[in-house]
């Protein structure tokens, strides 16, 4: 059975000089914690606080690896160098690597940071003609009801896409773009809609986020009030306080 996640690849972000930190660089940037253990799940952001990113932050040595959407790769490379500035950093991408994804745990392998129900991933040298397991993935993590990457967050407040819930943000870990509104919206308790997997039958097209027909499911972007009659994971039942049926 394959294990590659085609849909996904890899930025290498090194330190060219000896007084150089990719850490610290990062540190001020994303939504989490990089400092510490590793991996971990977070998010880059617009001003506003409206998610632009997510990815997977994995050490590798002293650089660090970002695990995210293979078809935004570029984009994100270049606003990670517009940050830059005159810090010799290096940030490419990492066409020797690839990401692997098991539902079963798998030596060397880890859980992943957001919810351990979602399997277990490592980074693994690129195989030529390697098969991917993108659509079992695809299934796998819409049937827990956890929403991933651009056509699903995109321009969403981040506190909305479930991040919290999903460990993909620290409220203790200092600025970052975005900060200010997502730390303002978490101390007031202001998360007043919410990403949600629901069966297609019922998606809200005006809140509509993403649509997979093959699947029989949606991503939409609702309300927390009209979320109490949804059947939803217990992850995201128990953040809500609304019970599972």
């Amino acid at each position: 059975m394959s294990t590659n996640l085609l849909h996904r690849a890899l930025i290498r972000l090194s330190a060219l000089a000896e007084e150089e930190s990719v850490r610290s660089f990062l540190q001020g940037l994303v939504t989490n914690d990089v400092s510490g253990a590793l991996p971990v799940y977070a998010g880059l952001l617009s001003a506003q606080g409206k998610t632009l990113f997510d990815f997977i932050v994995w050490a590798d040595g002293a650089d660090l690896l970002l695990d995210c959407e293979a078809e935004v790769v570029d984009e994100l490379v270049r606003r990670l160098s517009l940050y830059r500035l005159r810090r010799r950093i290096g940030i490419e991408r990492d066409r020797a690597l690839s990401v692997q994804w098991s539902k079963d745990p798998v030596d060397g392998a880890v859980a992943d940071p957001r919810l351990v129900d979602l399997g277990w991933r490592w980074i693994a040298p690129v195989e030529s003609q390697q098969a991917g397991a993108d659509s079992d993935w695809l299934n796998h993590r819409l049937s827990l009801g956890v929403p991933e990457g651009r056509a699903e967050l995109g321009d969403v407040l981040w506190l909305e896409t479930n991040a919290a819930e999903l460990n993909g943000v620290s409220f203790t870990k200092g600025c970052y773009v975005g900060q200010e509104n997502t730390a303002r919206m978490n101390w007031r308790q202001k998360v007043n809609r919410r990403l949600v997997v629901v069966p297609l039958s019922l998606s809200d097209e005006q809140r509509r986020k993403a649509a997979y027909p093959e699947l029989g499911l949606a991503v939409d972007h609702r309300k927390v009030e009209d979320m109490a009659a949804l059947t939803l994971p217990r992850w995201q039942a128990a953040a809500l306080a609304v019970p599972t049926s």
